[in-house]
């Protein structure tokens, strides 16, 4: 059900905000993307996934936004006429097990121009967030979580990969990428090709 701030949105358009895999691979349609900025949250590696890239048996680690900071990330423009259809499919995709509170944030685009975003943050009382874990255990998780949307290590990869082609500086997640990128070559620690 639609909250009552989304339905006092004007305009034509809705927008989405992502800060992780949704950068990479939003699954649906838009008329417009660019870079956004939200303030007041930042992404950090802090959600046990049991479901899109672990198990609750080998558990992964996803990105979620965490109070305060500021964070970086897309920002996508979407028809109204295609919002119940998109904002179904981010439902399902992102409140598999209600770790993920959805909300309105405003977000500055590139341009300039400041929206009103639909935004996936984490819900810090939730069994599943993990808080800050030290690069270690972060590590530990991410080399072992396979889920239903595959590695852990590809999620984490790609969403480096997709940061650094967009400018986005992201020191923590970079040291962590460089860590896997490393063990990933000849030579360079654990197999990861499993």
């Amino acid at each position: 059900m639609a909250n009552r701030e989304e339905l006092e949105t004007p305009g034509n358009t809705h927008w989405v905000f992502g800060y992780g895999s949704l950068i990479w691979n939003p699954g649906f349609a838009y008329l417009n993307a660019q870079q956004g900025l939200l303030r007041g949250a930042h992404r950090s590696l802090s959600i046990i996934s049991h479901h899109h890239r672990g198990t609750p048996d080998v558990p992964g680690l996803v990105f979620g936004l965490t109070r305060g900071g500021s964070c970086r990330g897309m920002a996508f423009e979407v028809p109204k006429s295609d919002w119940a259809e998109v904002r179904a499919y981010l439902d399902a995709r992102e409140l598999v097990t209600a770790v993920y509170r959805d909300v309105w944030r405003p977000v500055t685009l590139a341009d300039g121009q400041r929206v009103k975003a639909l935004t996936y943050v984490v819900d810090e009382s939730h069994e599943q967030f993990a808080g800050q874990l030290s690069l270690e255990a972060q590590l530990a998780m991410i080399r072992a979580g396979v889920g239903i949307s595959g590695r852990n290590v590809d999620y984490v990869l790609n969403t480096a990969q997709h940061l650094v082609r967009l400018g986005i500086r992201d020191r923590a997640l970079m040291k962590l990428a460089q860590q896997l990128e490393s063990e990933a070559r000849p030579g360079g620690g654990e197999d990861q090709a499993a």
